[in-house]
């Protein structure tokens, strides 16, 4: 027999999802959907369940690149992404995002985070860094700057930043 280093695990972990697939695909209706951003939007923002970026900017499936991590935060990662949807797939604007009621603006700095999971589960994350920040505006003027000032990233390109309240729904442009 082969190798089953790629097989699905049979642990069913992922059964409801797998099923929840299955349904999907019975009235999938996105193919032939295009791979650029139709209203030229990137939006970075946080990975939080409470967040549905389609609905809550009045989005349909293409309209934007959507880029999701821990805290909404512009990592070299999301600005490596930034480049490539700018030049490849349409991107005109970026929106970032971050909300209301995050964890990761919760704690001063990683060592809070680093502490707590070693405290709780014995795993040693130092090696990450996750870019917590209490001073989420502060932290959203640098993200914004990061972006505004990249040097792969066209001079001029839209950058507005705004926050999500995930009790109401309402997002608040600011001013940064």
């Amino acid at each position: 027999m082969g190798d089953n280093s790629g097989a699905v695990p049979s642990s069913g972990a992922f059964d409801d999802v797998f099923a929840a697939n299955a349904d999907y695909t019975a009235g999938f209706s996105l193919a032939g959907l295009k791979p650029v951003a139709a209203r030229g939007l990137a939006l970075v923002t946080c990975m939080d369940s409470r967040i549905e970026p389609l609905d809550m900017l009045g989005l349909e499936p293409g309209d934007a690149k959507i880029l999701r991590n821990a805290g909404a935060r512009v990592t070299d990662d999301t600005l490596r992404t930034l480049v490539l949807a700018v030049y490849l797939l349409g991107v005109e604007r970026v929106l970032v995002l971050p909300h209301t009621r995050c964890k990761m603006a919760s704690v001063a700095n990683d060592d809070v985070v680093h502490d707590l999971i070693q405290e709780e589960y014995g795993v040693d994350t130092r090696s990450l860094e996750f870019h917590t920040n209490s001073d989420q505006l502060g932290a959203l003027q640098h993200d914004l700057e990061r972006i505004r000032h990249h040097p792969l990233l066209p001079a001029g390109l839209p950058v507005a930043g705004a926050i999500y309240d995930v009790d109401s729904g309402r997002i608040s442009p600011t001013e940064l």
